[in-house]
């Protein structure tokens, strides 16, 4: 069942974001697709930011006990794999989807819908998620905050 909800929530709220907007965006003008050689270096971005995407999903799933969705979200605080370079890894990865699309679509739209989609998950972040995990797994989350970054990963010294 946890697999299930998983998926949904994996085609509900990235898979809106990263492909049926970017699809209407696209498909309500014309344009050429490959009209250009620079185009295809968007495609690295896409398929980096999906596996990416993908592999935090899936420890959501099996090490974290839950979705990416609030209202399922993991009963154990994820901090290894990905999560132990910056602590929110999946909306980086949408945001690296969202250029790669920009890009090979020569997009302006998908630029700000990147914008957008930036500026909001920073609130959600900061209004939102991390209190909810605060109160959720204490002291231990605490100590996560302080060695890895919110978005960049943290330089250690030797």
């Amino acid at each position: 069942m946890l697999l299930l909800r998983s998926l949904f929530f994996t085609f509900l709220l990235p898979g809106t974001v990263t492909v049926l907007i970017p699809y209407w965006i696209v498909s309500s003008r014309d344009f050429r697709l490959f009209s250009r050689w620079f185009q295809y270096l968007g495609i690295p971005l896409i398929l980096i930011g999906a596996a990416g995407l993908l592999a935090c999903i899936w420890q959501f799933f099996s090490e974290g006990r839950g979705t990416l969705a609030p209202v399922d979200a993991p009963r154990e605080l994820v901090v290894r794999g990905l999560y132990k370079y910056v602590r929110n890894p999946m909306y980086v990865f949408v945001v690296t989807i969202l250029i790669g699309e920009a890009i090979l679509f020569t997009s302006t739209a998908i630029i700000v819908e990147a914008v957008i989609f930036i500026v909001l998950a920073y609130l959600f972040v900061l209004f939102y998620e991390e209190p909810a995990l605060h109160r959720q797994f204490g002291e231990s989350y605490e100590k996560y905050t302080q060695r890895v970054g919110r978005w960049i990963p943290r330089l250690r010294s030797s």
